[in-house]
């Protein structure tokens, strides 16, 4: 398998592309420029199997009705979260983008708890990773030793915790208990900037280590 980094929308918000050598593929937080997203994926002659979602923030759910229904490929979000696809208050459009404002359709698996999750033959460790946001999740790859975190955890920095249901303590405890107990080579693919590893951070990440 192989996967791509690709920054899309406003915010320049990272989408992830997993792929495997049959051209099957699953997307992480398309969060914009649905257009040329498209166009990218067709480039590739990929074949979506589903869009994950790490959490319903406007800058990571832009592109998603277009993909949605450009591949027929249904969405997955964690249940605290499965009502701020539609409302643009809860997900920021309204507050960030003004007339812009993101509502799009209902997600059509809700994910509420921990679990292995298979999608045709990718499987993902879903970990419940709040604080960011109160249904924060993060798809951890172990085959492919990657963890797409979303906004919980950056390259030498960790999510805002100043919007509607950010818990800054909440956060650091999804932080330590769930991301840095993975093997320190793994790959941190982070909603914003470059990707990282769980060792990297562990030893020089300042939010973490206190200095």
């Amino acid at each position: 398998m192989k996967w791509t980094q690709l920054p899309l929308g406003p915010l320049q918000t990272n989408a992830y592309v997993l792929q495997n050598d049959a051209n099957e593929a699953i997307i992480v937080d398309p969060g914009g420029d649905g257009t040329a997203f498209i166009e990218w994926i067709k480039s590739q002659s990929l074949k979506p199997l589903a869009i994950l979602l790490t959490h319903a923030h406007f800058d990571h759910i832009g592109a998603v009705d277009d993909v949605r229904d450009e591949f027929a490929c249904p969405v997955y979000i964690h249940h605290q979260e499965k009502d701020w696809l539609s409302d643009a208050n809860k997900n920021g459009s309204a507050r960030f983008m003004g007339e812009q404002a993101i509502s799009i359709r209902p997600a059509d698996y809700i994910i509420d708890k921990e679990q292995t999750l298979t999608i045709g033959p990718f499987s993902f460790s879903v970990f419940e990773t709040p604080g960011h946001s109160p249904g924060s999740v993060s798809y951890y790859v172990e085959d492919e030793v990657i963890v797409f975190s979303g906004d919980a955890l950056f390259a030498q920095s960790i999510g805002r915790t100043d919007l509607p249901g950010g818990n800054h303590k909440q956060l650091l405890d999804s932080i330590h208990q769930k991301l840095l107990e993975l093997p320190e080579e793994t790959i941190v693919a982070c909603g914003h900037g470059p990707t990282t590893t769980v060792a990297s951070e562990m030893d020089g990440n300042p939010f973490l280590t206190g200095f």
